[in-house]
């Protein structure tokens, strides 16, 4: 089957040229196309070229060859490529067709703006709000894409709400996104790679507040935000103000736990700051210097006992070895608080951050419990600061904050689950609204569901410095009892379970376009069966073995918690609900359909 040509346009002639096989309303649709290309919009023709396909599919080659006419199933995701889906309908081609929006175009730009934007979706005058932004000729190929479908699906159900008032179309079917678990996957060992990579960021932090380390590192937690640098939209702005409210609470209850925050999100840079590179060279200098006295230590040792004598410890460290001592603790003076980006911001005045933390005052000072470090730039290995990828940097921290106020789906608080660590999520997220649907007490597993549609700002900023001040009292048997919780939900957000959703949305849009072929007959998911599925082998199978599923003993005060494993397992077949139900399906004739994604 020949593949159609790849149009470049280079001129709206050129394109009358190239659909001369079709009528002249074709042309009306491309000159929408080419208005929003000559705005300097990057508009890409590959939903031209699918249309085509699907021509040549439904009417020459394919279609030829067949002895009954092929049911092709085309499903077109965002605005960019909604462009094929209308043509298809256009043409009236025989193609049952799904559009999927994973955020509304006019959504974005609204929440970027900063407006009321939940509690005023019935009342925004869309196409005077597209027109205003710009956008206009962007958003009609959208909406016009997502009403010509014969099936039309969002990720989450807050997308399902924004969509039917901006879209003027309510989602026939929610299609959650899925991680590929397997790729996350560490088996037992995802405990021991908590520990390992906590260790590294331990490394980092001693480096970073040297001559100002004085809180217990084996005390400290490790909470973490990153995506763009959305400061309203990702709850960046309501997470600091939560961090100032915690601050103060960890202060007046005298606590001995001290929390330090990374934000991880790129913005303008032009080079690390001079005086965080210089706290990681301290951090090495007095490094080397301490294996350099154990080893002139232990030479002396050694020596001491082939002789048959015990060692006379005030003899073992001499002259040499004190001077080279306190020349590296004199290198760790400072005069200034360790600083609270990690690079050179090239609009530090103006960057909201940095604008927040000098409005509530964590500038890491001694008296503070917690703590901010602003890494503006994606992790990586090869950085000569924190010298990790993002995936180990999640791994080591423990806990993920997401108070996020526009957040169509929300990978990162996925993410933290497949890996086992806990994480603050949103009601107003697709990853939040589909824990609360499928898990009965979400924050028992980790999840923590932060409450930003019915609350104000300050309930909700209130809501969250409790969860974080909860989270601080944990034992550190608590956080890997809860850390083996959470990592028991990674099967709920598998590909091989949220696939199913794609291919019900398939047997719809084949019900819908060939109803002489298909009948489509949806079953409601049934909340009393609970959600099956082997015991992961990341969990002891026994309460006596439970105490080693760490890489360190636990503190005894935390070894007397009872942890009955099976009872556990029994108490999530009920908490946590199947995530759907596949559709009976019936069919007139003898033409298959799948049975798996």
């Amino acid at each position: 089957m020949p593949l159609a040509r790849s149009l470049s346009v280079t001129s709206l002639s050129g394109l009358e040229e190239w659909d001369e096989e079709f009528d002249r309303e074709d042309a009306v649709l491309f000159e929408i196309a080419w208005e929003v290309a000559n705005k300097g919009v990057h508009v890409s023709f590959l939903g031209y070229d699918v249309s085509m396909l699907m021509y040549h599919c439904t009417h020459l080659h394919f279609a030829a060859q067949c002895d009954e006419p092929p049911h092709i199933v085309a499903h077109f995701h965002e605005w960019l490529a909604g462009l094929g889906l209308v043509l298809c309908r256009q043409r009236q081609l025989p193609v049952a067709t799904i559009f999927t929006t994973h955020a509304t175009l006019l959504g974005r730009y609204l929440c970027a703006g900063s407006v009321d934007f939940y509690n005023k979706l019935a009342e925004f005058n869309v196409d005077k709000e597209a027109g205003d932004r710009q956008i206009y000729h962007r958003y009609c190929l959208e909406r016009a894409a997502a009403r010509c479908a014969h099936v039309f699906t969002t990720v989450s159900q807050i997308t399902a709400v924004e969509a039917e008032h901006l879209l003027k179309r309510k989602p026939d079917i929610v299609t959650p996104n899925g991680l590929n678990v397997k790729k996350f996957s560490a088996m037992h060992e995802f405990q021991n790679l908590h520990a390992q990579s906590k260790a590294r960021i331990q490394e980092f932090v001693r480096g970073h507040f040297y001559g100002h380390l004085d809180f217990n590192l084996d005390k400290t937690v490790f909470l973490f935000i990153a995506g763009r640098y959305e400061f309203s939209n990702k709850g960046a702005d309501l997470f600091l103000e939560a961090l100032a409210r915690l601050n103060y609470l960890l202060r007046v209850n005298h606590s001995e736990v001290t929390i330090i925050a990374f934000f991880i999100m790129p913005a303008r840079t032009n080079n690390f700051n001079v005086e965080t590179l210089k706290g990681q060279a301290v951090r090495k200098q007095l490094w080397d210097t301490a294996q350099t006295v154990k080893e002139r230590f232990g030479k002396k040792l050694y020596e001491s006992l082939l002789v048959g004598q015990l060692p006379d410890v005030s003899k073992m460290l001499d002259k040499e070895d004190f001077t080279m001592m306190k020349r590296a603790i004199f290198a760790t003076q400072r005069q200034c608080l360790p600083p609270i980006c990690t690079h050179n911001m090239l609009e530090d005045s103006s960057d909201p951050i940095l604008n927040c933390i000098r409005r509530i005052g964590l500038f890491n000072s001694a008296q503070d419990r917690v703590k901010v470090i602003f890494h503006p730039e994606f992790l990586s290995s090869t950085s000569p600061l924190l010298p990790m990828d993002y995936e180990e940097f999640v791994r080591g921290c423990h806990l993920g904050v997401f108070p996020s106020y526009y957040e169509p789906w929300g990978y990162t608080p996925a993410e933290c689950t497949v890996m086992g660590i806990p994480s603050v999520s949103t009601n107003l997220s697709g990853f939040g609204c589909f824990m609360e649907e499928h898990i009965a007490d979400p924050s028992a597993y980790g999840i923590y569901i932060l409450d930003r549609r019915y609350r104000g700002v300050d309930e909700s900023c209130n809501q969250l410095t409790s969860f974080l001040f909860q989270f601080c009292q944990q034992s550190r048997r608590q956080r890997i009892i809860q850390r083996n919780r959470t990592e028991r939900l990674s099967d709920l957000l598998d590909w091989r379970y949220l696939g199913r959703y794609y291919v019900s949305a398939r047997h719809m849009a084949l019900a819908k376009a060939f109803p002489d072929t298909y009948i489509y007959e949806p079953q409601e998911p049934t909340s009393a069966t609970g959600f099956r599925y082997p015991r992961p082998a990341s969990v002891p199978p026994s309460p006596a073995h439970s105490l080693h599923s760490s890489p360190h003993h636990s503190e005894a005060e935390d070894e007397e918690e009872p942890y009955d494993e099976d009872l556990e397992v029994e108490k999530d077949r009920v908490n946590i609900r199947q995530p759907f139900n596949l559709p009976n399906r019936n069919k007139n004739q003898t033409v298959g359909l799948p049975e798996k994604n």
